[in-house]
């Protein structure tokens, strides 16, 4: 059974070997048929700290690493700009 990659942005990396990631994902309203966007926060592990506030990662689901860590980052799509 292949495990799909799932795109999401890094919007902290406060914590050593984690990151706390965010996925969005859109959902039409069944009545007026208006967009909603829908953000989902998740705890990821990141071995070697690589990616940074603002990279977009791919990650896959695993087993519990520890209490929210459920995901295990594969690699950085794209790299946040740095200023």
């Amino acid at each position: 059974m292949a495990k799909t990659e799932v795109l999401a942005k890094v919007v902290s990396t406060k914590m050593d070997k984690s990151v706390v990631v965010t996925t969005e994902r859109k959902v039409r309203e069944e009545l007026y048929g208006k967009q909603q966007k829908f953000t989902s926060r998740f705890m990821a592990h990141d071995e070697n700290n690589e990616a940074k506030v603002g990279d977009t990662v791919a990650m896959v689901p695993s087993r519990p690493l520890s209490r929210r860590k459920r995901w295990v980052v594969t690699r950085i799509v794209i790299k946040a700009k740095t200023v």
